[in-house]
């Protein structure tokens, strides 16, 4: 029998690393999620300290509460910045598009520790100011994660429905928020989804930059697994990744939405 190649061949690495790397952890994460400590049978001890366990809610609501802002924030500076950047005077700048890009190409450890440095001569330190340490660290790092989606939004605005608005005798506040806000929502979505979830599931900006003082549920799923509390851990991890879905079962939802704006 002669052997024909196909195209969907190619899609073999694929299923072998979504195997391996995706659903075979998962599994595992299951399983101790939902498993004794001691005999490996089904139980739901695991589950039962976290619902029972006042600082895990805890852990969770300043999680909520640091990956809300830190988004915010970004989005009130990457927006402006895309909006200038997509105009037609400065999208062919390759250096100053550069110039917000190159953080993403330094490694991430190197660049919380440069701000570390940075902000420890300020005088801004995490035993001193935990929470503004850790904020400041988290918008440095994905505020590039905004930008991009928003420039890339931002160039394939329709600006003649922005200049028929003002003819029409719109505002640029009324042409803004009636118009340009709702062309650009894929993009706002896309760096919501790169940002939210990503800042709550981190663990190494707040561990360095705040000294240890706050505790996102990356740094909670971590310090379980450094201390051999895999069911506990691994339960976490559950309820992370349910929140991850959550994220992009909203988020995708409205981003199928075909999203355009009027004339105001």
């Amino acid at each position: 029998m002669k052997f024909r190649f196909q195209r969907k061949y190619f899609s073999i690495p694929y299923i072998i690393f979504m195997a391996l790397f995706i659903i075979v952890p998962m599994f595992f994460i299951a399983y101790y999620a939902f498993s004794d400590a001691t005999t490996g049978r089904l139980s739901i001890e695991a589950a039962r300290k976290f619902f029972t366990d006042p600082a895990k809610f805890h852990v969770i609501l300043v999680s909520l509460f640091i990956a809300i802002q830190t988004t915010l924030i970004c989005l009130i500076i990457g927006y402006p910045i895309a909006y200038i950047l997509a105009k037609k005077e400065y999208n062919h700048n390759v250096v100053l598009i550069m110039l917000f890009i190159m953080p993403m190409w330094i490694n991430f450890v190197l660049r919380t520790a440069a701000t570390r440095d940075i902000l420890f001569a300020i005088g801004l330190t995490g035993g001193d100011h935990p929470y503004g340490a850790t904020l400041i660290g988290m918008v440095y790092n994905y505020l590039p994660f905004v930008i991009l989606p928003l420039y890339s939004t931002m160039l394939k605005l329709d600006r003649s429905q922005m200049e028929a608005a003002a003819d029409l005798g719109a505002s640029p506040i009324q042409v803004f928020f009636k118009n340009t806000i709702p062309q650009s929502m894929p993009g706002i979505i896309s760096a919501i989804t790169m940002t939210l979830m990503p800042v709550m599931s981190s663990y190494v900006i707040s561990d360095a930059l705040s000294e240890g003082n706050i505790t996102l549920i990356g740094n909670s799923i971590y310090l379980s697994f450094a201390n051999s509390q895999w069911n506990n851990g691994s339960f976490t991890a559950l309820i992370l990744l349910i929140l991850v879905l959550l994220t992009m079962w909203g988020t995708n939802g409205r981003k199928t939405e075909e999203v355009r704006g009027g004339l105001w």
